[in-house]
């Protein structure tokens, strides 16, 4: 007995010291918590390599970053010629936080390969060949298609596009709502004040995947809005003779000569009508609309027109008015300060920054307060904005219009199952 526990004390030790031996000279995983990581890939019958992934930090220049991954002056140095000359890169416009990853051998303390992902489809790549570097600008291919999305409203746009577009990351569906509201619909749909419950759309729009799977939403080529019933189609077309890229299903452009509000960020907090003054606390004509949002946020001119008021009144605060044609005025009150180059006598152009948001005067908070005046008179900007459409296509080109507008509205009318990819494109 004494014999055999002697064996087994030394069959133990056999196996703690292969048991050690093999901890000793097993690699470690890569430290996922620092801010570069080095890998080792291994194959039978090749070398080791070496992968050392980093990014950029703010303030930080290329040169550096090399060389704190272990490139030595000289070698980093030749390789930023060589993404200079060879690709064309300009060191002072590469972004903050750019992911940057090296490759070397793993018995070698230089490495042989380093990438700079500039942007989700398009690379820089360095390469040494003994003491030479030499670099190549890769663009990746995005892959297009064209998706139709339908949904519902039961509460606002953006909720209605998550609903009914799980599939796509969420970056993608607010770009594919803010596509729907300021480039298609800006001037014929108030989606803020607008939409109801049960209303409807339907959109084809142009899909790109990045080989990293990123998805960006292009251009809306058809859609339909149903408000209460009442549809409205946007086609997109390229037309020669009238303004515009969209269309409705009358020929119509849906650009017309005013905006149907002054902020691209809308929500309004007060509508047009009588209500109880949130200062005075008495019961007076609210003569226009009040659009919430944060103090600084952009007031856009709704048309064309000339600055003929600009300064403080009274309850309005900063106060800008801009004359139109046709006898209409706009006014923009409670403002913070006025954009540059913007005085009485100014000719301001649809959509340009005038002013700024703000709380002067008499408000609670920051929002901005619009009025629309026609021959003087205070309307309501809602309902006026919304009798005013855009220039018909002309006769010439509305023979092409008519076909592409029946080809895509039948298209968008396909059955559709969240997401779905049109089969014809």
């Amino acid at each position: 007995m004494k014999k055999l526990g002697i064996v087994r004390i030394g069959v133990y030790s056999l196996v703690a010291l292969a048991l050690a031996g093999a901890l000793r000279f097993t690699p470690r995983l890569p430290d996922t918590d620092a801010k570069a990581a080095d890998v080792m890939i291994t194959q039978a019958a090749t070398p080791a390599w070496k992968l050392r992934y980093d990014t950029l930090e703010s303030g930080e220049s290329l040169a550096k970053l090399l060389q704190r991954d272990g490139m030595s002056d000289e070698s980093a140095s030749h390789a930023l010629r060589a993404a200079t000359e060879d690709a064309t890169l300009d060191p002072r416009r590469i972004p903050a936080g750019m992911p940057v990853t090296m490759k070397s051998a793993a018995a070698d303390s230089e490495p042989s390969e380093v990438t700079l992902q500039l942007a989700i489809d398009r690379v820089v790549r360095l390469t040494r060949t003994g003491d030479t570097w030499t670099g190549k600008e890769v663009r990746l291919p995005w892959t297009t298609d064209t998706i139709i999305v339908a949904g519902t409203i039961t509460s606002n746009l953006y909720d209605a596009v998550d609903a009914s577009a799980p599939t796509l990351p969420a970056s993608a569906r607010q770009q594919l709502t803010w596509t729907i509201a300021d480039d298609v619909y800006q001037y014929r749909i108030d989606m803020s004040r607008d939409l109801q419950p049960g209303d409807s759309f339907r959109v084809a729009a142009e899909r790109s995947v990045a080989p990293n799977g990123a998805v960006r939403i292009g251009k809306v080529v058809a859609s339909t809005f149903t408000l209460s019933g009442k549809t409205i189609a946007a086609v997109h077309f390229n037309s020669k003779g009238s303004s515009g890229e969209y269309y409705d299903q009358d020929g119509r452009s849906m650009r017309s000569a005013f905006l149907r509000a002054p902020l691209s960020f809308r929500r309004i907090s007060s509508v047009f009508g009588m209500r109880e003054h949130p200062i005075l606390g008495i019961v007076r004509a609210h003569k226009g609309t009040d659009y919430a949002a944060a103090a600084g946020t952009p007031v856009r001119a709704i048309g064309d027109g000339v600055v003929v008021r600009k300064g403080w009144s009274n309850g309005y605060g900063n106060l800008l008015e801009i004359r139109h044609r046709n006898g209409f005025h706009s006014r923009y009150g409670h403002l913070s300060r006025f954009a540059a180059g913007i005085h009485v006598g100014s000719r301001v152009t649809q959509a340009e920054t005038i002013a700024y948001v703000g709380s002067t005067g008499l408000a609670t908070g920051p929002h901005l307060h619009f009025e629309i005046l026609v021959d003087g008179v205070q309307r309501d900007p809602r309902k006026i904005l919304a009798q005013i459409s855009g220039d018909p296509i002309t006769k010439s080109e509305r023979a092409a219009f008519d076909s592409v507008r029946d080809m895509l509205l039948g298209e968008l009318g396909q059955p559709v199952n969240g997401v779905t990819k049109l089969a014809s494109r």
